[in-house]
């Protein structure tokens, strides 16, 4: 079981280090938002993590 925790650990950590370094501050901000809005059980908290990380991902309109 401890051999599980790390590994899921480090697999967060990752996870959040590709979105900084991809998506920058704005993007740890919607992780966090949607995270702690799913933990809370606020759906409006986490949909707007949602819409953050979304309209990230999704790049200006050309």
């Amino acid at each position: 079981m401890p051999a599980l925790a790390l590994l899921s650990a480090a697999f967060v950590v990752a996870f959040e280090q590709l979105v900084q370094w991809k998506y920058g501050p704005a993007g740890i901000v919607g992780l966090i938002l949607l995270t702690v809005g799913i933990k809370a059980k606020s759906p409006a908290v986490s949909s707007a993590g949602a819409v953050v990380l979304a309209l990230l991902m999704t790049g200006p309109a050309r």
